[in-house]
């Protein structure tokens, strides 16, 4: 059996260097987004999200992303939730996507808030059915005696939305993580990677420096 310790891979596939950053990272972001979606990565909009409770503990999970523009990235969730409770406390995030496939590496690093309820409507709406259900099925990071509870609730929730449409809870909804500093990292043979930091200024504008791998 191989040992943990001896599983590792040499990245092989690209260079990254000062001549071929964009000026601001959100054109980066749509540069390597743009490649990410070219190579047929299951799932591209999944992302690490880390959260810290208003005591430092930290917390993460993969969550989807929805939307980015210059302001931030959007994503969504119950509001109730382990995350909704930390991002309460402490309104700062760091997100992480992973592209193994293009030995890909995006780290954004800011503070986050409610995007506006009319946003999240509009997003809401555009769910299957069945996904605007559960919103409202599941409370989540509770709690629960068993799988049967959901299922009840789902149940009932059709029941009562029936002939209706199904309107968005009030507890869940959308929230934007806007950048103070965006790393991308291009894997290197010998983990010698090429790492570059965008980060915003006091005067607005970002600057842009290479880091040590």
């Amino acid at each position: 059996m191989e040992s943990i310790a001896d599983i590792r891979k040499d990245y092989m596939l690209q260079t990254l260097l000062e001549q071929d950053m964009a000026p601001d990272p959100y054109q980066q972001f749509g540069r390597w987004w743009a490649d990410a979606l070219k190579s047929d990565i299951s799932e591209v909009n999944a992302m690490t999200l880390a959260t810290a409770s208003l005591q430092g503990i930290p917390d993460a999970r993969i969550v989807l992303l929805k939307e980015y523009t210059e302001k931030g990235f959007v994503f969504f969730t119950n509001y109730e939730s382990d995350k909704g409770v930390q991002l309460k406390e402490n309104p700062n995030a760091c997100l992480v996507f992973f592209w193994k496939e293009l030995e890909r590496q995006v780290r954004v690093t800011g503070s986050v808030e409610k995007i506006s309820a009319e946003d999240s409507d509009a997003y809401f709406y555009s769910r299957p059915v069945e996904s605007r259900v559960g919103a409202w099925a599941s409370p989540q990071s509770t709690v629960i005696a068993g799988r049967h509870i959901i299922e009840e609730n789902v149940i009932k929730l059709k029941q009562e939305f029936e002939g209706k449409p199904v309107s968005r809870p009030p507890h869940w909804g959308g929230y934007i993580v806007m950048p103070h500093a965006i790393e991308f990292w291009q894997g290197r043979p010998s983990r010698l990677h090429d790492r570059f930091q965008y980060k915003i200024q006091d005067g607005g504008g970002w600057s842009l420096n290479r880091l040590a791998p």
